[in-house]
């Protein structure tokens, strides 16, 4: 297993947080608010050249299987986390709790889906499809799941300004895109590995920016490598959790090989991307921003890995 340097990229960024915080902050020379808006409008014009309509169509049939991985995504998850709401007994554990939750209520991955579906010789069709969706339906669902309890968190919380950022920096670029493919798509596939990179850095600067507004204003200060451990232990029983359950429910609806693979990767996992963009919007003007991500971070770099051996193993299973 080699260790994932897009993740390490991530880690070294919180890093460079800790360090020079200032760099980052509002009153910062570096116009990081803007470039990062652009960043992000950039990467969903790219993912809408990226996307194929025909691959797209190729999966559509297999509803049982869209719906269980997209319920597991945005239900299921998030019901899980929401049982231990309750139990909260402090300001800080409801911070905690919120961070996790938010990493519950976001879409699946694209890219590492299809890949480790591929490697494991699933659905890809129905992969590519399901990836595809989940992005598009995690930008009205998230806000909303999201929105409950950030009303409670900020009196002045309103949903009007999110869809309208949101409709501006991934709908839109996302529309154009694909209004362009004909022109441009070959360009994408050509350059997919330069876009890839380009993406990556972005999601890497906007870590960057909201880790160090959180640390400029002591947001971690409470949590300690102790609330630390825990939330690793946490966030490795999330991931089995749902891991379980969706393997469960592939065996009691009798999905073949194919449509088992498909359905545990692309349901048990987590897109870093969305993540980035979503916190950038939902917590544009909180100190906590990359206390929110710290959960999500943790969750990918650990699906990252146990996906990886999973698909390997299965790949083994049928060399042929």
């Amino acid at each position: 297993m080699k260790l994932d340097r897009f993740v390490l990229a991530l880690f070294v960024a919180v890093a460079i947080a800790w360090f020079f915080p200032q760099l980052g902050t509002p009153g910062s020379a570096i116009p990081l608010k803007t470039i990062t808006s652009i960043g992000i409008a950039l990467i969903f014009f790219f993912y809408g050249l990226k996307l194929s309509p025909e691959k797209i169509k190729a999966g559509v049939s297999n509803w049982r299987l869209h719906l269980v991985i997209q319920a597991t995504s945005f239900v299921i998850c998030p019901l899980i986390v929401l049982i231990f709401y309750p139990f909260i007994q402090n300001e800080h554990q409801e911070m905690v709790w919120l961070s996790v939750f938010f990493m519950a209520v976001l879409p699946s991955t694209v890219s590492s889906s299809v890949i480790m579906v591929s490697l494991a010789k699933g659905n890809l069709p129905a992969a590519i499809f399901n990836a595809s969706i989940s992005g598009l339906i995690g930008i009205v669902l998230t806000p909303l799941w999201m929105g409950f309890f950030l009303q409670q968190q900020q009196s002045d919380f309103d949903f009007l300004p999110v869809y309208t950022k949101l409709l501006l920096e991934i709908v839109l670029p996302v529309i154009v895109g694909l209004l362009l493919q004909r022109v441009l798509g070959r360009w994408a596939a050509k350059h997919s590995r330069q876009l890839s990179f380009f993406d990556k850095s972005v999601i890497v600067l906007i870590v960057y920016k909201s880790f160090a507004e959180s640390f400029s204003n002591g947001t971690f200060l409470g949590l300690g490598w102790e609330g630390f451990a825990w939330l690793c232990l946490i966030i490795a029983a999330l991931f089995l959790a749902l891991y379980g359950i969706v393997y469960v429910i592939s065996l009691l609806l009798g999905f073949n090989r194919e449509d088992k693979i498909t359905a545990l990767f692309c349901g048990s996992k987590k897109s870093l991307i969305h993540g980035t963009v979503f916190s950038k919007v939902l917590f544009s003007n909180a100190a906590f921003a990359g206390f929110m991500l710290l959960p999500l971070m943790l969750f990918h770099a650990f699906q990252l890995f146990v996906v990886s051996y999973i698909a390997t193993y299965f790949a083994r299973q049928h060399p042929e």
